[in-house]
Parts: C-alpha cells; structure tokens; sequence
C-alpha cells in the first residue's frame, strides 16, 4: 500500500523571468484564463475551471513545483503523519492556489517540490469562446539522474503505477485512467522535459497547430501518434523555451483490475498491457518520427 494515493495532477507551478509574457502567451496563445494575479505570481485555469499552470518570478523557466490532488475529504494530517513515519519531511500550507486552501508539501526523490491537496474550489467557469481551450493540464515530463529511484518514490509513496518503460531510461506512471500523468527520461542535467495539455480530440490539435502558425510559432515535433501511449501529438516551444504538447487520444485503463488499456485498433498487442519497449521502439506509429532509422528517444 502506498503512503498516500493521489488522484489526478492538479497544477504545474513555473518559474518565468518575463511573467506578463508568459501570461500573454498563456491566456492568447494556449487560452486558458487568468484567475488570479499578484506582483511575482499568477495563476491560470481551463476555461471549465481547472487550475494548470502558476507563473512566478525566477531567473530561468523551470518546473518549481507540482501539485497533485487525492480523493476529497482525506485527511491531509493523517496522510501527514503517514509521510513523516516514510521519513518525508513535510509541512502543511494554506491558500497553495486560488481553488486550494490546504495542502500538504514535500520534496520528490529529485527534490521537485510536491503539493498535495484534497478539496479543491473550480475556478468560474469562463463562457467565452477561447483559441485552443485545453481540457487539463494532461501530464508532466522531467529529465533526471536516476529514473529508478524517482520512478520507485512515485510508487511507494504517491500511488502511481507505471504504465510503460523504454528500456530501462524512460517510464510513463500514471495515477488515473490516463496512460501517463508523468514521465521521467534519464539525462545529465535534472529539468524540465515537457509539459502538456489534453484537448478533444483530432480537430482540435489541427486547430492548434494552425493556433500556432498565426502567432508565428512552429511545430519543434508532429503531428504524429505515439507507440508508447499511443497519442495523437504536436510539440512546440512557448516563448521561454518551454516545450509544449497539445495531445488527444491517449491510451485509458478504465478498469485497473483487467490490468490491460481499452483495446484500439492502432495497438501493437492485444490486449495492450504495461510493459517494457525495447529500445529500438519508434517514436511514432506514424508521422515524423516513424521512420525505421529514427534513432528513438528522447
């Protein structure tokens, strides 16, 4: 049994030394809206409500923190002590975001800072229509000096599972039906992989990818469906040199018990269990990237 069992990914906090560009690019560019501003923070949400991204004041982009949320009405003293009897220091925070009044934070195995929270307030549901409106934030990859070891963390104390490996220097752990909530590839230097937002579906990404092109921004990568997970995916780069997916189509496991993601007709095995990929595994079922001499990830 895990220490604590968390539920869904909640919001990425970024570290941005321009936050009044970055809330341009998020509010016109990935259109979520902003709900909150003060003078070295900003918070952004879906326009359904759902808190994704915090800007605050640093002297380079990176991931500060990320904060999860576990099933409302836990409570957060009694997963508290449970973190500390695991030798996780930890303190209690209150008002970590606009829709979040307590939470409990801690560092991960690579000394990202985690914020767990319960009950979370939706932010105003914004009727205007957008640009690309995202459904969520979708998920969060980071480079790091040893996979294992974080991967292992993510298990035993936060409830992941992980759904995928390729070899033994990229894995994919999700904490609901998604295929993966985060994602860890080995590399030299710890930081910031991607991060990326979930839209409808296969339109959408079109409409994203034209988005893009209006505001002079160019694909770094796609479109194209990935093996591992199996997404329809495009990549670019906002303007601090963060990369971002806008994604659909993710594998799901509905049901944890069957052990295997609802079967589609791109799947390479039937049914589709988690699994290792060999290393000689392509990026790209098709699309760039799906060329037998492509060299793989990442």
């Amino acid at each position: 049994m895990s220490t604590i069992d968390v539920r869904r990914l909640g919001h990425a906090t970024l570290w941005t030394p321009d936050i009044e560009r970055q809330i341009e690019y998020y509010t016109e560019v990935v259109g979520l809206q902003l709900i909150e501003r003060a003078k070295d923070r900003a918070f952004l949400a879906t326009r359904e409500g759902l808190e994704s991204i915090c800007l605050e004041k640093g002297d380079k982009p990176e991931l500060a923190r990320l904060a999860f949320q576990v099933a409302p009405g836990s409570d957060l003293s009694e997963l508290s002590k449970r973190l500390t009897a695991a030798d996780i220091r930890n303190e209690r925070r209150s008002g970590t975001s606009p829709g979040v009044k307590d939470a409990i934070v801690f560092k991960d195995a690579k000394g990202t800072e985690i914020e767990v929270f319960a009950d979370y307030t939706f932010a105003k549901r914004e009727r205007k229509p957008g640009t690309i409106q995202p459904l969520k934030l979708g998920h969060v990859a980071y480079r790091c000096h040893d996979v294992q070891k974080v991967v292992k963390f993510y298990e035993d104390h936060l409830g992941f599972r992980t759904s995928d490996w390729r070899g033994n220097t990229f894995a994919f752990q999700r904490c609901g039906m998604d295929h993966h909530t985060v994602n860890f590839v080995i590399d030299e230097e710890q930081k910031l992989h991607h991060i990326a937002f979930e839209v409808k579906d296969w339109g959408e990404v079109h409409r994203a990818a034209e988005h893009l092109a209006r505001h002079d921004i160019r694909l770094v990568w796609g479109p194209g469906r990935h093996i591992i997970g199996h997404n329809i995916a495009i990549y670019h780069r906002n303007w601090d040199e963060v990369r971002v997916e806008f994604f659909c189509e993710m594998d799901q496991m509905r049901d944890e018990t069957l052990g295997y993601f609802d079967p589609r007709p791109w799947h390479q095995d039937t049914p589709q269990r988690p699994k290792v990929w060999g290393k000689e595994t392509l990026r790209n079922y098709w699309g760039f990237g799906s060329e037998r001499t492509y060299p793989g990830y990442p």
